[in-house]
């Protein structure tokens, strides 16, 4: 594919397919090349001079390099005027931010040594306290966004689908895909039906993706 907007990184990887997914729901074109565990070092001086972080996803289209997930998928949603995944309302669109932004501080700090415990077996995280209090932290997070759901009735901001549903969603299947025991969220649960009504997000959970 020749196409103007390069994403690089592995496809394992829940940050890239954030970005994957909102591309697919823009109906973007775009090359990918695998970068990441696995396949080309993000350490190498080529990545580094694009990501000094030496983290995934990065893309480049015509304005240059951009990183860090979340800011690539508003960028991408703005840039091409998709108002229903971002909102161009101030208020409507800090709505949709606030819990892209809290998926990305809280709620990622809490899953973090668990899953590279339990899905990764990393011989790094194998504290067996740390990994119940991980578990627990986890768990407890996921109960704001239980709490949310049950008020919204639908998805993470309202009635309507957003960026804040590809960025939660995925960490909703992670979380079940991660082998802890769960507390029973039945609003999470009805949340899951409704994406899985959505063919993007089983292509970008399907095949055992965590």
């Amino acid at each position: 594919m020749d196409a103007d907007l390069r994403i690089l990184g592995r496809m394992s990887s829940i940050n890239v397919r954030k970005v994957l997914w909102t591309c697919d729901e823009i109906g973007l074109a775009y090359d990918r090349e695998d970068w990441g565990r696995g396949f080309a070092s993000t350490a190498d001086p080529e990545f580094l001079a694009k990501n000094p972080h030496g983290l995934i996803p990065v893309i480049e289209d015509e304005a240059g390099v951009l990183w860090e997930s979340n800011t690539i998928c508003r960028y991408l949603a703005a840039k091409h005027g998709r108002t229903d995944l971002l909102p161009a309302s101030p208020r409507e669109r800090a709505g949709v931010e606030q819990w892209m932004d809290w998926q990305a501080t809280e709620l990622n700090a809490s899953w973090r040594y668990v899953f590279f415990a339990l899905v990764r077996r990393d011989p790094a995280f194998q504290d067996k306290q740390k990994i119940r209090e991980g578990a627990d932290g986890w768990n407890a997070q996921m109960g704001v966004l239980e709490k949310r759901l049950a008020e919204t009735g639908a998805f993470v901001t309202g009635a309507t689908f957003t960026l804040a549903d590809v960025v939660l969603g995925l960490v909703v299947n992670r979380w079940l895909a991660t082998p802890i025991t769960r507390p029973d969220y039945p609003a999470i649960s009805a949340y899951l039906e409704r994406l899985r009504e959505r063919p993007r997000f089983l292509k970008y959970t399907g095949d055992g993706l965590p």
